[in-house]
């Protein structure tokens, strides 16, 4: 199980949940486990979150992913 942390903003759609564990081996296959654990985060998810893996921001959707990373679920953050 991978820990997903959830910026504040996130919570609300998740039973105010700040951790939350699912099961996934990339960064695609753990935000698809946590829209299906829960569904109300499902827009904000398709809107673009920027993803946090051992503090260095993935935008490989198939970048793997190990139970002992620390992950974060964060505001996207754009570039400009």
């Amino acid at each position: 199980m991978v820990e997903i942390n959830l910026w504040s903003g996130l919570r609300r759609f998740a039973g105010d949940q700040v951790v939350i564990s699912v099961k996934g081996d990339t960064v695609r296959e753990i935000l698809d486990a946590l829209v299906t654990a829960h569904p109300a985060l499902t827009p904000v998810i398709k809107a673009g979150v920027s993803v946090s893996v051992n503090g260095q921001i993935v935008t490989n959707m198939s970048a793997a992913i190990d139970p002992l990373d620390e992950v974060y679920l964060i505001q996207r953050i754009k570039g400009g």
